[in-house]
């Protein structure tokens, strides 16, 4: 099948490419591993940023600065410039189309105040922010007539003769079958890789790194790995995010006498590593939201209680909420020029996927829906403008592929991933020492030997889920390899990266 842009990822970032694309007049065809509205955006609860100033005094030079300062000296002045000067279009455009913002007596949007911010200024719709935002541009793609094709995992990137990208290779999740789809642009859309960490994550199981697995196969630069961002509060038991909304509204953070030993509202890599020096110290830690209120929990916090209720059996009204910090979004990924295409002509990339420099060591909370909206949007108008200059999709460049390999289940990679994950978490995570990480990356090295002998067991045609989380693993593997390998390499500490003295 071929189209003008191929966009891979139907998350945020992919379906703002979509509708950009769409609306410049070329044809765009979207690939998903997951239904659109499933995707990882749904899960941002918080907000948006955006210097409105709608609660009190802002501006966009303020949120600049609280950028770059988050980003620990590492983030881009000029592409931070740019995301935050098109922050208050971005809002605009997305209520135009429907988005359902939570509004202040006076009818305007209302804003709340998240960590590192220095007014409120996250834009929300209670706290489904991420939810209400993804439905409402998958409508919009419908209405201007985007084509989906959903369970289409993504397997390799198609370059041709003269390295040009052209198309894309994937499973058909439906059938088993391989599929091959040919286009003049291609747009990267597909997440980031925090679920390497695998049960000590925020994101869903999609969150695999597949998309910038199969771009570091291609040649395609990889930027800033080592940066995994831990959220301060994911529930004790089952990594479930609770939104930093929740402290962005007035809650403490308190261990188990009672005290509150940090400020609620610091960059989110200060907050992650003041909790793990408190658990480190036998504490366990909580989250307490009592003083706000049933009527306001309610109102503004209502997904939060139901979360904490359901898997952690507390009533936040009542109770304190027992976290830890978890893997929650990855800065590294697939480096962007400023027309956000990569170091292969043809090969665009937007969203957690890829390194647009604005977040440098630390993401600002609030910004990463920013940054699906302004850039996914950038993403799809420069990939329609390729378009335009191209006059022929070129044939791609003959390869084989790794399902065609033998394998065999000598080992059970579920167990592997598991063990990995829990090694990712405790010796490359919220504080790092070298020789724990040059442990780390042997035992991945070990486990990309071994993949051979893993395999799957289920042979079925239809939905071999088994197929696909063997895929999977393998991308776990080869993302984990380059963070651990990017994390050794960066010897100072830097913001997400802390590295302690042995």
């Amino acid at each position: 099948m071929k189209t003008d842009v191929l966009i891979i990822g139907a998350g945020g970032a992919g379906l703002m490419a979509a509708i950009a694309a769409k609306e410049a007049g070329v044809d765009v065809l979207v690939l998903t591993k997951e239904y659109p509205t499933r995707s990882q955006t749904c899960m941002a609860q918080g907000g948006i940023n955006a210097a409105l100033g709608n609660v009190d005094e802002d501006s966009v030079e303020d949120h600049i600065k609280n950028t770059l300062k988050s980003a620990h000296g590492l983030a881009d002045e000029a592409a931070v410039e740019f995301m935050c000067s098109q922050a208050i279009d971005a809002i605009e455009y997305l209520d135009s189309i429907g988005v359902c913002f939570s509004r202040t007596e006076d009818g305007k949007i209302a804003q709340r105040r998240l960590g590192g911010a220095s007014a409120p200024r996250a834009c929300y719709a209670q706290d489904y922010t991420g939810l209400k935002i993804l439905h409402t541009l998958y409508d919009r793609c419908n209405a201007l007539g985007v084509r989906f094709v959903s369970d289409s995992f993504l397997l390799e990137l198609l370059k041709d003769e003269d390295g040009k990208a052209c198309g894309a290779k994937v499973l058909y999740l439906r059938s088993s079958e391989v599929k091959t789809y040919l286009a003049k642009a291609v747009v990267l859309a597909t997440g980031g890789y925090s679920r390497i960490y695998d049960k000590y994550s925020t994101n869903s199981k999609a969150s695999s790194g597949d998309g910038i697995a199969a771009a570091l196969r291609a040649g395609v630069k990889l930027k800033d790995m080592e940066f995994v961002q831990f959220h301060p509060t994911g529930l004790k038991n089952s990594s479930i995010l609770i939104s930093e909304s929740a402290r962005g509204e007035g809650g403490y953070l308190l261990n188990s006498k009672g005290e509150r030993f940090t400020n609620e509202l610091a960059p989110r890599d200060e907050v992650s590593r003041a909790i793990d020096a408190q658990i480190k110290k036998g504490e366990d830690i909580f989250l307490d939201i009592r003083h706000l209120g049933e009527q306001f929990i309610d109102e503004g916090l209502p997904q939060e209680r139901k979360l904490a209720k359901l898997y952690e059996n507390v009533d936040p009204v009542h109770d304190l909420i027992p976290i830890k910090p978890v893997a929650h979004y990855t800065m590294g990924g697939v480096a962007v020029d400023n027309h956000l295409q990569t170091n292969i002509i043809g090969l665009f990339a937007c969203g957690e996927c890829a390194n647009h420099s604005v977040h440098g060591a630390n993401r600002l909370g609030g910004n990463s829906l920013l940054e699906i909206v302004v850039f996914g949007r950038e993403a799809g108008k420069n990939a329609a403008l390729h378009v335009t200059q191209t006059d022929k999709i070129g044939l791609p460049q003959q390869q084989g592929c790794f399902l065609e390999q033998k394998f065999s289940n000598e080992i059970d990679f579920y167990v592997k991933k598991e063990e990995l994950g829990r090694v990712l978490y405790e010796k490359v995570g919220i504080v790092r020492k070298t020789s724990q990480m040059q442990e780390a990356l042997k035992m991945i090295q070990t486990l990309k030997k071994q993949l051979p002998q893993m395999g799957w067991s289920d042979n079925s045609l239809v939905y071999n889920t088994n197929k696909q989380e063997f895929l999977e693993f393998r991308n776990i593997l080869e993302v984990s390899e380059v963070m651990v390998q990017s994390a050794l390499d960066r010897k100072e500490s830097c913001g997400a990266h802390y590295v302690e003295v042995e």
